[in-house]
């Protein structure tokens, strides 16, 4: 979660009121939020050096509370010192508004882009850092840095309207980037800032582009390169009274979510918010940016008191979703419905239960009344096929073996090739874009897992002894999804003797744990409604010609084989470079289900 520091006497002079640590932390706990740290109770020199700071933890999800603004303004409507601001737009006095028109070359790039002009901004510099600085979060947040969606900013009145946002290539685009004093074309840019450690990173996203987006004014005065950087030109400082805030994109709804924060959290220092008229004339398209406009959903009375155990009316719910910023009504349609005004601000609202969730949270959760759901069973029970595995896990560590936990990917080779195994292609599950050889497809044997954890530690005495109760994959054109996963048992041991002996004693174990007798061959193909267990040659190329077997079982009237164990091959050995000998033993748990 993303944690924003605010100053600790500027937010309680906002919330009326000076707040203990504990009271503060207390009322963060009621909202959701959670307060990471008070610096004023910290010990630490850089800390003690500065004025008290609050360092809250955010849900990643509420983009309306990246900045001092927004945990100020939230936090004052849920304690009822106001009501949630009705933002609305207010046309130029000239009856004109500005203009961006967009080039057909830029759907190669960065196709998207949104804006709005802050009128008679007035900016100290608190308020010009914590602009700033919720740009920034958002680029990180929810813009994924940068990749989706970037903001520039910049003094409307050191340019002229009407813009256009073009794509050109790198050398023909020429201006003087922000806080520099040489002009650079794009080329050039990508060079001077490739070893930057704040902009290098965003280069990638257009560097390989044969065209970059740019923003002109009507005199061609470079405004931005988004996402990278705007241009010096036009930078906003103290004294800016008339902020213009362009927003590019690769994401519509994302593009629209920033300009709705944007305004949200710095429209109360403005005395005015401008719409920006977008054109599109290859797509025959224009429109007025920002919609201020709450989004309109509706949720259900029953559903809300039936998730939190409360029987209020629709008055009562009606006050209290009021605390978070909702204009709820009743519906006229149905009495059980209410009509629900979501603010622009609450990107994060998506279905009713989201609704809940702050009904819950604005009555408060501690007080919420405790009760058994009386539709369905709230007793929690683990599944039957783990249940069974923590049997066998506790029976395998009381019998001396260490438990690892190797990953459920691994590589083709590891999978077949290094086991004398071949890959048939109806079995393994592939991955269609694996990142590094290293994973390419579900593993079907816990056998790699065992070998390399075995490789990474044969540095240390043996005999190494391990295992791992985990699941395989395979295809399963017959399943829903076409895969289905495998519940089973591996075990590995490295010794500077076979441990054969020692594979074939701990299955005797678990066998004898899971209730199956040991029976020789003859009794277990001539009767399968005996039950037991027992144990034949097998030639698998796996395993050492002659020193390996497979587990057969009688089980639900019928033989099934299960597993095998055996001393592996050399060349097994070879290629996960194990310098001893090693026994493995694997077999299916799901049968005894």
């Amino acid at each position: 979660m993303p944690t924003i520091t605010v100053d600790k006497a500027a937010l309680f002079k906002e919330l009326e009121r000076e707040y203990t640590t504990e009271e503060f932390d207390e009322l963060c706990f009621e909202f959701g939020i959670e307060l990471d740290e008070d610096t004023s109770q910290s010990t630490k020199p850089e800390d003690q050096a500065q004025p008290p700071q609050l360092k809250i933890e955010i849900p990643a999800n509420r983009y309306d509370m990246l900045c001092f603004e927004g945990i100020a303004l939230n936090l004052r409507v849920f304690l009822e010192k106001q009501q949630l601001p009705k933002w609305t737009l207010t046309p130029p006095k000239s009856g004109e508004l500005e203009t961006i028109t967009v080039k057909e070359e830029t759907t190669k790039i960065r196709p998207l882009i949104s804006g709005v002009v802050l009128r008679n901004i007035k900016l100290t510099q608190e308020r010009y850092d914590s602009f700033i600085a919720l740009q920034d979060k958002l680029h990180q947040n929810l813009a994924r840095q940068r990749t989706l969606v970037s903001i520039g900013t910049h003094d409307l009145d050191t340019i002229k309207g009407p813009f256009t946002y073009e794509a050109l290539p790198p050398e023909d685009i020429k201006f003087i980037p922000l806080n520099q004093s040489k002009e650079l074309n794009g080329k050039e840019l990508m060079e001077f800032y490739d070893k930057d450690k704040h902009l290098g990173r965003y280069l990638h996203i257009i560097r390989d582009s044969p065209v970059y987006p740019v923003i002109y004014d009507s005199n061609r005065t470079v405004l931005s390169l988004p996402p990278i950087i705007n241009g010096n030109h036009s930078k906003i400082t103290l004294d800016t009274k008339n902020v213009l805030i362009e927003i590019t994109a690769l994401d519509k709804t994302k593009v629209e979510i920033v300009n709705h924060i944007l305004v949200a959290m710095f429209a109360g220092y403005a005395e005015s918010v401008e719409p920006i008229k977008i054109v599109s004339p290859h797509n025959n398209e224009s429109r007025e940016a920002p919609d201020l406009t709450p989004r309109q959903m509706q949720a259900e009375v029953d559903y809300l008191n039936q998730v939190t155990g409360l029987e209020l009316g629709p008055d009562g719910i009606a006050k209290l979703l009021a605390k978070m910023g909702y204009e709820v009504s009743q519906s006229n349609s149905d009495k059980n419905l209410l009509d629900v005004a979501v603010p622009i601000t609450r990107a994060d609202v998506l279905h009713q239960a989201d609704i809940m969730e702050d009904y819950a949270i604005a009555y408060g959760f501690n007080k919420l009344p405790r009760f058994y759901p009386n539709k369905s069973s709230a007793v929690a029970a683990p599944l039957p096929i783990n249940k069974l595995a923590d049997i066998v896990r506790l029976e395998s560590a009381s019998a001396g073996w260490i438990e690892v936990l190797p990953l459920i990917l691994c590589s083709h080779e590891e999978n077949f090739a290094w086991l004398n195994r071949k890959d048939d292609g109806k079995t393994a599950i592939k991955l269609a874009n694996p990142k590094t050889a290293e994973y390419q497809l579900v593993r079907t044997s816990l056998l790699p897992g065992l070998l390399k954890t075995i490789n990474s530690n044969r540095h240390h005495a043996v005999p190494i002894k391990i295992f791992e109760v985990s699941d395989v994959g395979y295809k399963d054109e017959s399943a829903e999804r076409k895969s289905r996963n495998e519940r089973h048992f591996g075990a590995a041991i490295m010794g500077k003797t076979s441990g054969f002996e020692q594979v074939h004693g701990l299955l005797d174990r678990l066998m004898l744990m899971l209730r199956s007798k040991f029976v020789t061959r003859e009794e277990g193909v001539k009767d399968p409604h005996m039950g037991g267990y027992w144990i034949e040659e097998v030639d698998d190329a796996t395993f050492l010609q002659g020193h390996s077997a497979a587990i057969k079982i009688n089980i639900y009237g019928k033989n099934h084989t299960i597993g095998v164990f055996g001393i592996l091959h050399p060349s097994v050995l070879q290629k996960f470079e194990l310098p001893y000998p090693v026994s493995t033993i694997e077999f299916n748990l799901e049968v005894f289900m």
